[in-house]
């Protein structure tokens, strides 16, 4: 009869990861405990074990198991996590904890709610998982979800091995959320898959409601009568609001790179319309950074597609920022261009005047006492910023995180910057 054993090297290269299974090697021991997890949600994880537990000393034997290395492999699958786990017999124990897996239904509000925010689709990318994302469906674990199981005659709940495993578990997760996705139901291509297509389907949304300007024309009976009754000739066609889109290229295998095509395409396009309806070259005097920023800026998408991923990641690599980096700093630029990137990355000392008289013009018009420092109005949650411009940008951030992400409209005034943040 075999017995199951540690998993070695040549085994190790042998795991076998699909979308829905997904098996880790065993963990390096510790020198030292643990201790808490890393991420709020590892910590979640550790929390729903811990209240559920009936004996304190078995979880304290069952970290040492984990810190110790007596955990082989771990097996993560739709609502289960399995390994074996050696104890003082030769033989190791089966151990096993159950999840319960979303629905459907609470799965797309998830989907939808993610779609619906480039910064929590920055988020995800870059491996977190904002609270606001999370509070959606039930993400993470209650007191009653974790169920351990074992093969060990121990009778408790859970036993020091199901411990064991479930303080890895929390390291996992802790490192990769897209674990915890997996546990409840949904692989990291469905899920990236699913939320590029909703972010394509979002971004032709609010294309098709954009309407297109109406042009003077002169009617075609009129071109055929008298010369001496013909019309002037119309005004010519104004500009564009914005520079559409080029044409989708083809992949084609002596072709150049469809990538490439679609910047230069899209590069020619916003310059000349630039120079178009201003007569300046938006390139010039930009840093790096700056000129990074907004070339990603003009492919929508935040990074999600697989061309603005390749392309966010490039640009990111290349300026030595990180993919979350450029997508908040793409949220400033849409929404103020040169001048909404600086007063994301700058903090200045406006001069007394517009900015000592906003705090009275909020409250007077019923809003929260917000706190002032430097060119900036701040509650847990919303954020109004002072630009050099003279407009007040809004933010946004999840309360006690201090993560702000550029929302709404610039305006002159904080009370109309502050009902464009809230949609009003």
């Amino acid at each position: 009869m075999h017995v199951p054993g540690r998993v070695g090297a040549g085994e190790q290269a042998q795991a076998r990861h699909t979308d829905l299974r997904r098996t880790f090697p065993p963990l390096p021991p510790r020198a030292q405990s643990g201790g808490a997890a890393l991420t709020w949600w590892g910590n979640a994880w550790v929390d729903a074990l811990e209240d559920t537990a009936l004996d304190p000393a078995r979880l304290a034997r069952g970290r040492t198991y984990a810190d110790r290395g007596h955990v082989d492999a771990i097996t993560v699958t739709p609502g289960r996590v399995v390994a074996y786990v050696h104890g003082s017999r030769p033989r190791p124990y089966r151990a096993e904890l159950r999840l319960r897996t979303l629905s459907d239904e609470a799965w797309d509000r998830f989907l939808g709610a993610a779609a619906a925010r480039p910064d929590h689709m920055a988020a995800l990318l870059d491996k977190d998982v904002p609270h606001a994302l999370a509070a959606v469906v039930d993400l993470l674990p209650t007191v009653d979800d974790l169920t351990p199981e074992c093969t060990c005659p121990d009778r408790a709940h859970p036993c020091k091995h199901a411990a064991a495993l479930c303080y890895l578990s929390a390291r996992l997760v802790d490192e990769d959320p897209f674990v915890l996705f997996l546990l409840r139901g949904r692989g990291e291509q469905e899920l990236l898959t699913e939320l590029t297509r909703r972010n394509a389907e979002h971004t032709a949304a609010e294309r098709a409601e954009a309407s297109a300007p109406e042009l003077d024309t002169v009617p075609a009976r009129d071109l055929y009568t008298s010369r001496a009754r013909l019309p002037l000739l119309p005004p010519e066609f104004p500009a564009p609001a914005y520079p559409e889109r080029p044409p989708s290229y083809p992949q084609h295998p002596q072709g150049p790179d469809p990538l490439a095509l679609d910047l230069l395409a899209t590069e020619a396009g916003a310059r000349a319309h630039t120079l178009l309806t201003t007569g300046r070259d938006p390139i010039a005097g930009l840093t790096p950074w700056q000129d990074a920023v907004r070339v990603a800026a003009g492919h929508p998408g935040s990074g999600l597609t697989a061309a603005t991923r390749t392309l966010y990641a490039a640009l990111a690599r290349g300026t030595g920022r990180t993919p979350s980096d450029l997508a908040r700093a793409v949220a400033a630029w849409r929404q103020g261009g040169l001048e909404g990137l600086s007063v994301l990355e700058e903090e200045w000392d406006p001069p007394a005047g517009p900015f000592d008289r906003a705090r009275p013009a909020l409250l007077a018009f019923g809003y929260p006492e917000f706190r002032p420092r430097r060119n900036r109005l701040s509650t847990p949650s919303l954020q109004l910023r002072l630009g050099r411009d003279g407009l007040w940008y809004g933010y946004e951030s999840d309360p006690g995180r201090d993560d702000w992400w550029p929302r709404g409209e610039p305006a002159p005034d904080p009370v109309s910057a502050l009902d464009r943040l809230l949609g009003r």
